[in-house]
């Protein structure tokens, strides 16, 4: 497979990222490094926490947490133990490249280093932040205009949500999707509730501690982020544990020969981009997925195997059937009973459905129909359309005709 070419957007960014590293770096070694002790403490922190960054689950947009708080402190920090601070803008985008490919090096070797779109959002981030905020600190402009009391916790709020828009807007650019910017940067924007949220906070709060107590708070102010990413990683292991049974539960009905091969992956994938299309996100493309992974395991009591598996051709009592039975075996299993619920629902009229349960319905049958041989992709749609009275409903079918439409139209089977 040709590997997909990044977009226009994605280059600009990594084209800017790359310019202004090159600008610190050479800035930086020609001006000599101010307070040495500053940068090498919180170089060493952004390296150990791109280290000790984990295997992010997909939809997961920061891997390494402890490493983006350190360098989001290093570009607000402004006082040590009390006494300023002079490191600037270009200073603080070096420490943070030099750590980052420090740190790459044992990631890279053994292949599972970050990609240059994560190296590039993180430098432009961390100096969209240092930008709004040392040239006010170093012209003593804060201090006279917002002091020392709640206007400057106010201002830092402000700061704060600025980066994380930016660093939205960023993440959005280089998602490496077909999707529009807009739904794409709604996604971006829902995820920084989870882990961005605490990221921030404790960048913020390492600053703070650090003007206080010096560069002695550090190592206690990291403890409570390293544990979160402790018990994250731990989070991870399970989830993906999770995710293989499921995904080994969905293909016993291909091994069994009741469904082609591939067709629970397909739908899977296919709806999960068709909820994200109509807005669902976190946990609601979670049911989704598992639900769209073991819609056929209903099919496992038939006697006889449905031709090609097309559970859509069938009439509808038997498609009911199907779907209770497929229910009753995932609710056996100990999954979550939202998906069971989806599963039931499969063969239900689309005003009775819930929203995951419409979009595995409408995927199903357009893979379905798309494996008759005849129909293809565009008549697979077509016979979506003429069923939106009651089978399907019109959002999820022109939902999934765009999603289809910037892949090309092209068939799902692969053979």
């Amino acid at each position: 497979m040709t590997p997909r070419r990044p977009a226009p957007a994605a280059l600009v960014v990594r084209g800017a990222a790359l310019l202004l590293a090159v600008v610190a770096l050479g800035h930086t070694l020609w001006n000599g490094v101010v307070e040495p002790g500053h940068a090498l403490a919180f170089g060493l922190l952004v390296a150990v926490g791109e280290l000790a960054r984990w295997g992010a689950l997909p939809g997961e947009r920061e891997p390494a947490p402890l490493g983006a708080a350190g360098a989001l402190a290093y570009a607000l920090l402004g006082r040590s133990g009390g006494e300023a601070t002079t490191q600037g803008v270009l200073q603080v985008v070096t420490v943070v490249v030099a750590a980052q490919l420090l740190a790459s090096v044992p990631h890279v070797a053994r292949g599972s280093g970050p990609g240059p779109d994560q190296l590039a959002r993180r430098v432009l981030t961390v100096a969209f932040a240092a930008v709004c905020f040392q040239p006010l600190h170093r012209s003593g402009l804060s201090e006279r205009w917002l002091g020392e009391g709640p206007y400057a916790a106010l201002f830092l709020l402000l700061l704060l949500v600025l980066t994380a828009l930016c660093d939205a807007v960023l993440a959005a650019l280089t998602a490496g999707t077909d999707r529009p910017f807009g739904p794409q940067l709604r996604d971006e924007l829902r995820a920084l509730s989870g882990i961005g949220s605490a990221v921030c906070a404790t960048g913020v709060v390492m600053a703070l501690g650090v003007a206080a107590a010096g560069l002695w708070a550090l190592p206690v102010l990291c403890v409570p982020l390293l544990l979160t990413q402790v018990s994250f990683r731990r989070y991870v292991s399970v989830r993906t544990t999770y995710r293989q049974t499921i995904a080994s539960l969905a293909r016993s009905t291909e091994i069994a020969g009741y469904t082609p091969h591939g067709h629970a992956r397909r739908v899977a994938d296919l709806s999960t981009a068709v909820g994200r299309e109509l807005g669902l996100a976190g946990p609601e493309l979670g049911v989704l997925e598992y639900a769209a992974l073991m819609h056929d395991i209903g099919q496992l009591s038939l006697v006889d195997p449905v031709a090609d598996g097309a559970t859509a051709v069938l009439p509808a009592s038997e498609q009911r059937r199907i779907a209770l039975l497929g229910g009753a075996v995932v609710r056996q299993t100990g999954v979550d009973p939202a998906v069971a619920v989806v599963v039931e629902q499969q063969a239900d009229p689309y005003r009775e459905q819930q929203t995951a349960a419409r979009i595995v319905r409408a995927v199903n049958a357009y893979d379905d129909l798309c494996g008759e041989g005849v129909k293809g992709p565009l008549g697979a749609l077509e016979q979506l359309r003429l069923g939106t009275g009651r089978d399907y409903q019109p959002q999820v079918v022109e939902a999934l005709a765009r999603v289809l439409a910037r892949g090309g139209l092209a068939p799902v089977h692969a053979g």
